[in-house]
């Protein structure tokens, strides 16, 4: 899929539509480095529909490399790029991760559920 990607920066898909995510993109906005492009999945053009709503269903981070994160690990990176980066590692740790991959996932769903007024819900 072609999506803009800067030279050496990594770039966060957000849904801006969600309140709670637009907070915290306006405060990684004031805090992080140049490194990291904050990008507004509503403005991508480019996408089809079943992209975006992929894209919607969680946070997607794509890396310098080409390589993507999604979920937590996606919020992890994006946070690694402002000084607050330590505050959130401790949710990568092995016996918390499997625990918070499960909550985000289930916020996740439920916050798409009440935004979009549809349900793809997945038990994984």
């Amino acid at each position: 899929m072609p999506l803009p990607l800067p030279i050496h920066c990594a770039q966060l898909f957000y849904d801006g539509r969600c309140s709670l995510c637009a907070r915290e993109m306006a405060f990684l906005r004031k805090h992080k480095s140049n490194r990291l492009v904050l990008t507004d999945i509503h403005h991508l053009l480019q996408i089809n529909e079943g992209e975006r709503e992929r894209f919607l269903l969680e946070l997607h981070l794509l890396q310098p490399d080409g390589t993507w994160l999604r979920g937590v690990d996606a919020t992890v990176a994006a946070w690694s790029f402002t000084a607050f980066g330590f505050l959130v590692r401790p949710l990568r740790w092995p016996l918390v991760a499997p625990l918070v991959d499960k909550l985000y996932r289930r916020w996740a769903q439920n916050r798409y559920c009440k935004l979009y007024r549809t349900c793809h819900i997945k038990e994984t």
